[in-house]
């Protein structure tokens, strides 16, 4: 019986290795793009129990087990390596310099929390110049009615849908276009801002469908707006920061996709993790909320913050516009951008 258990439960986790490579947008393959660590450690205990099977066991059996395994843990170490300290970061560390800097928090609340008091906490506690949160209704743009007081340029779209959008900035707002990008329900931003110093950036706020069963079953909206932005800020001449949940993992093939039609960094890489979700079950953790930066931008700090009630941790970051690139971009070749292009064509379709 044990020897069975083993053998399906190790099927099973090779099987969830490479499942995300099929590149279908059904809700049950792309979840398993989630949790790369927790596999990796997974499959790691079951070679290990395979090891605990080599002197009692008859022919190569567990042998074939172990290899098959250990492989599948040095793929999946393949893909988590670049968001650990051991990977190349894409961004320079620079110190920061508030007149050419911007200080960001983003964070999804939760919109059923009412643990106002709490955001309200960690914005005077921070005290940064740009607060964007998403899933938030009437009661949460009440909630933290108290902060406005030192953020006085303010975009607020509160809805009952979990796609409401709270944005508070003591940096001046010199456009701001709301977009609902794919679907008519979901807004998103897009803001040209100054500096202390005069400098212009602009800022996209984005809180995309995430794939789940009960709501959508696919991914196709969610990766089709996501490219839409990215294709929006390559097109940007100005220093350019992409924020907010984007329901997708640091790690998969549709951030990869944005990051090289975008042709913008991630500040995790060479740094770290940073998991953001599931704030309230430690080992179901990964990174769902970003920050994204064009080549102009070096980091100052990256920060996971304390929770405040919500199933997701925010997140803050501090900016500088630095005078040489040293940002590390990927690009995006033919059959990437065609690729793009057809996600994008296919997510507005589906709304149509």
């Amino acid at each position: 019986m044990g020897e069975l258990l083993l053998r399906t439960f190790s099927a099973f986790f090779i099987f969830a290795t490479f499942f995300p490579l099929v590149k279908w947008d059904y809700w049950w393959v792309r979840v398993f793009d989630y949790p790369r660590l927790q596999k990796m450690v997974i499959i790691l205990i079951l070679a290990g129990l395979w090891l605990l099977f080599l002197e009692q066991a008859q022919g190569y059996e567990p042998q074939l087990w172990m290899g098959a395994l250990l492989f599948c843990a040095i793929y999946l170490a393949g893909k988590v390596l670049p968001f650990t300290i051991l990977g190349k970061k894409m961004i320079e560390t620079v110190p920061f310099d508030q007149s050419r800097g911007i200080h960001l928090l983003v964070g999804n609340v939760y919109q059923y929390n009412e643990n106002y008091q709490k955001a309200v906490n960690l914005v005077d506690g921070t005290k940064p110049d740009v607060v964007f949160l998403v899933e938030t209704d009437k009661a949460w743009e009440n909630g933290m009615s108290s902060i406005e007081r030192d953020y006085p340029y303010c975009i607020k779209i509160p809805l009952d849908n979990t796609y409401g959008l709270l944005f508070y900035s003591k940096l001046e707002i010199l456009k701001q276009e709301i977009h609902y990008l794919i679907d008519e329900e979901i807004p998103s931003l897009e803001l040209d801002m100054k500096l202390r110093n005069g400098e212009i950036i602009t800022l996209y706020a984005i809180h995309p469908t995430p794939p789940v069963p009960g709501e959508n079953t696919e991914s196709t909206e969610r990766d089709a707006e996501i490219l839409i932005v990215g294709k929006k800020s390559k097109q940007n001449q100005k220093p350019t920061l992409v924020i907010g949940d984007l329901n997708d993992v640091a790690w998969s093939y549709t951030t990869e996709l944005f990051l090289k039609i975008s042709e913008m960094a991630d500040p995790r890489r060479g740094r770290g993790l940073f998991n953001t979700f599931h704030a309230k079950v430690p080992l179901f953790r990964w990174p769902l909320d970003h920050i994204f930066l064009s080549k102009h931008f070096g980091l100052a700090g990256l920060k996971v913050e304390k929770g405040i009630g919500s199933d997701h941790f925010p997140i803050s970051m501090k900016a500088v516009l630095t005078v040489q690139n040293n940002t590390e971009t990927m690009q995006a070749n033919g059959e990437e951008k065609e690729e793009a292009n057809e996600k994008i064509t296919n997510g507005k379709e589906k709304q149509d």
